[in-house]
């Protein structure tokens, strides 16, 4: 069964923020920290993942990735905090 993520990634505690949605979380995150892709998460140094969530539906991951990305910065900087509120980097625990 496929696995699909939606992120948050953050330039810093209470820095930028970019929202995303990929198969395979370890890959997309390596390759934004590698800054493979020269857009908006490179321009802004936008590297450390500070909230996800897993889901084996590509719709819902869709939808749920649109959701989060017409929500205002408050909203999503209290997700974040409600399960990481020191903005650690949770790819460092994989």
């Amino acid at each position: 069964m496929k696995e699909y993520y939606v992120y948050i990634l953050a330039s810093g505690k209470n820095g930028t923020i970019y929202t995303g949605m990929t198969n395979n979380l370890l890959r997309r995150v390596d390759e934004h920290k590698q800054h493979v892709a020269k857009g908006f998460t490179n321009k802004y140094s936008v590297v450390n993942l500070v909230f996800y969530e897993q889901t084996t539906s590509v719709e819902t991951a869709i939808q749920r990735e649109k959701q989060l990305k017409r929500w205002n910065r408050a909203w999503k900087i209290a997700l974040i905090e409600a399960q990481n509120p020191d903005w650690r980097d949770l790819a460092e625990d994989f």
